[in-house]
């Protein structure tokens, strides 16, 4: 029997790694790989595939927000990518599901594809569809207030300066570094975006873009573009744009959501 598959992922050596240790298991075919949430959305409707590989950290729509907008009808088994998630280690234990932690291990993939397998062969729709509720359900109960950066320690040469929060206007990240944009001065810090952005208050800050992320309150302006994509204007001049990954996130924080 022939499984089909779908790879939903950011990273896309993380993608081309899924797909290559695939290779071992002819009886899987992978139908699409996704490299955001709301496409992989669409594909698993399309392709109605019978095992997603599933990012949990995603920029824009995290793999639980791409669950929780599938229709009940539509949840393939899941098996999660996380990097560093430890509720997910917890949580997937306890629903059954299956996890992946990178860097992967080719055992532990293995024994992942095997349970995959079983599950997919044996367990009916809806044993999956309650699984899947389930593990939903608790992610909302289990959610926690964090503590937010408040002020960032900035190095030049000898001395040492802070940045608050509050002062920024925008951040930019430029390969491991990231900008901080205040007024007309920019300080670098040696961090990813990515990291930063689960640091961030998100009723504060929101990512627009993947090398950028405002400080909502100094948005000033909107304008439309083709293919969904927006301009926003800050207080101070600045020029940005919000892009098709992004828009949906950043539609969330325009109905108060």
């Amino acid at each position: 029997m022939d499984y089909k598959v779908l790879i939903v992922d950011d990273e896309p050596l993380a993608r081309r790694g899924i797909k290559a240790r695939l290779k071992s298991f002819p009886d899987f075919t992978v139908v699409e790989d996704c490299e955001d949430g709301v496409t992989a959305i669409s594909a698993i409707k399309r392709h109605q595939p019978d095992l997603v590989f599933l990012d949990v950290q995603m920029p824009g729509l995290d793999g639980f927000g791409v669950l929780r907008r599938l229709p009940k009808t539509c949840r393939p088994f899941i098996i999660f990518l996380t990097a560093y998630d430890q509720y997910a280690l917890r949580a997937f234990g306890v629903h059954a599901l299956d996890y992946l932690l990178k860097p992967i291990d080719s055992e532990r993939f293995r024994k992942a594809m095997e349970h995959a397998r079983r599950q997919i062969k044996f367990q009916t729709a809806d044993a999956i569809e309650e699984r899947l509720s389930n593990l939903l359900a608790e992610h909302a109960a289990q959610k926690r207030p964090k503590r937010y950066v408040q002020r960032f320690t900035v190095r030049t040469g000898n001395r040492v300066s802070f940045v608050g929060a509050k002062e920024i206007d925008w951040i930019e990240g430029v390969g491991d570094y990231i900008g901080l944009h205040v007024g007309s001065r920019r300080a670098l810090l040696r961090e990813t975006l990515n990291r930063l952005e689960t640091q961030l208050d998100p009723t504060r800050f929101v990512r627009i873009h993947r090398s950028v992320i405002v400080q909502v309150s100094r948005i000033q302006e909107l304008a439309t573009l083709p293919n969904r994509e927006l301009r926003v204007r800050l207080i101070d001049g600045t020029h940005l744009k919000v892009s098709r990954t992004y828009r949906d996130r950043f539609d969330e924080w325009l109905s108060g959501k």
